[in-house]
């Protein structure tokens, strides 16, 4: 009995070393350094870990951490949370517009609330005032690149987000070797140094020196048919509060003095009308199309209510460890500094992720349904032909490359896996096509 025993061993040591090999192979015939590769992989059901290398090794998640700070900041929040604007007015005929930091606002829906203080025969309040209190007024994470100042994928955030905090460009092309027009859709006070021609080819990109001036940005390249071009708001505030006078002057709203901040009474007001919007919308923007904007807002939001103040990260984090606890997941060598993963501040390791991963799923049976699917969002189109068989998010940086998530294989086994690339020297489709490598070995030999 004893002997058959020592042969059952020595066959499920042999397997695993085959399959531990698979994986070593892909990171050793790489052109990435093996030392710059972090990779955890364990059985979802026991959460055995079945393959190691560097997983104790902190290293920048990308935005693979949207995979462990969303689902905390929806766990707090819940399921059934919405975003909500609403406008009020008060017994000294004041209206207040009562800021929910909502990511999906928009600018048709704050002349719709105006439009609704019309219909309530609201023509001419005392006072017009904001309560943005909601999450505080810092608008970019710690650590965020300031050359990622015109990203469209990094906006600044806050209370006052409306219209994705993006100006939206249209550059029409003209004649072959003449400027191109640009047109801005909504007003800001923002100029623009021209050097686009009409080309053969859509080729335009966007500059500015904030040293010289935060408001003159340059676009130059070529166009051949109409380009639409997105620029961050410098001023989110700004832009929302230009929005507001302009619906209040065209529906001939008057009010007297200046637009101030205020904090909502608990007395003596009533809603005039609200708007809302789910956090599903959320959930989808975050998992599947890794919307970092979106990600910081619900993140903070999430820390307000946990700590019943003004939404922060400092609160955020201390949300995020509290709930770690809860799973009983460690956070001694982890260092969170945003939500979205955009700062390279942020410091986590593999065996944290696919800890987390794995005591997350146990608690919470909806969890692995928000990860996205190939042909989706970021893997539109990556690893196709794994289906629904992967679940994954995943993470690019200057530098990064990440993926993590789930991955039932071709013996019907669920694992979770993380994978962090922190590598300078090799280029992203390098990173990218070792992540595929690994994932297939996953696949194929577990």
């Amino acid at each position: 009995m004893q002997k058959l025993i020592n042969i059952l061993i020595v066959i499920a040591m042999t397997i695993t070393t085959a399959n531990a090999t698979a994986i070593d192979k892909a990171v050793a015939t790489s052109k990435v350094n093996r030392s710059a590769v972090a990779i955890s992989v364990r059985e979802l059901e026991t959460g055995k870990v079945v393959y190691e290398h560097n997983s104790k090794k902190p290293m920048i998640p990308a935005s693979t951490l949207k995979a462990v700070t969303y689902i905390t900041a929806l766990n707090e929040l819940g399921r059934d949370y919405e975003f909500t604007t609403g406008l009020y007015k008060n017994t000294d005929n004041e209206l207040i517009f009562k800021l929910g930091a909502d990511p999906f606002f928009r600018t048709i829906e704050l002349k719709g609330l105006i439009d609704a203080a019309k219909e309530k025969n609201i023509f001419e309040p005392k006072a017009v005032k904001i309560d943005d209190t909601i999450i505080d007024r810092n608008e970019w994470g710690e650590g965020w690149q300031w050359d990622d100042e015109l990203n469209p994928l990094m906006p600044k955030f806050s209370a006052y987000n409306i219209d994705g905090n993006l100006l939206r460009l249209k550059i029409y092309a003209e004649r072959k070797g003449m400027p191109a027009e640009i047109r801005m859709e909504e007003f800001y006070p923002v100029s623009f140094m021209n050097l686009v021609t009409t080309g053969n080819d859509n080729l335009v990109s966007a500059s500015k020196k904030s040293n010289i001036s935060n408001d003159i940005i340059t676009i130059e390249g070529t166009v051949e048919t109409m380009v639409e071009l997105s620029i961050p708001v410098n001023y989110p505030r700004r832009y929302f509060l230009i929005r507001l006078e302009e619906a209040m002057r065209t529906r001939k709203l008057g009010y007297y003095g200046n637009i101030t901040p205020t904090v909502m009474p608990t007395k003596n007001v009533y809603l005039v009308e609200k708007v809302t919007h789910p956090i599903s919308l959320a959930t989808e923007q975050v998992m599947t199309y890794s919307n970092n904007m979106i990600a910081e807002t619900v993140f903070k939001l999430a820390g307000g209510h946990y700590a019943k103040e003004t939404g922060s990260i400092d609160n955020a984090v201390e949300m995020f460890k509290k709930h770690c606890a809860k799973i009983n997941v460690n956070t001694d060598d982890i260092r969170i500094v945003d939500g979205s993963g955009v700062s390279k501040n942020n410091l986590v390791t593999a065996d944290f992720m696919t800890n987390f991963l794995t005591s997350q799923s146990k608690n919470d049976e909806e969890y692995i349904s928000i990860f996205t699917t190939p042909n989706n969002g970021t893997l539109k189109t990556r690893l196709l032909y794994l289906g629904d068989k992967l679940r994954a998010k995943t993470g690019t940086l200057s530098d990064v490359s990440a993926m993590t998530g789930f991955i039932t294989t071709l013996s019907g086994k669920t694992y979770v896996f993380d994978i962090m690339i922190n590598d300078a020297k090799s280029s992203a489709s390098d990173k990218k096509m070792l992540e595929e490598y690994i994932i297939r070995a996953i696949y194929s030999k577990y």
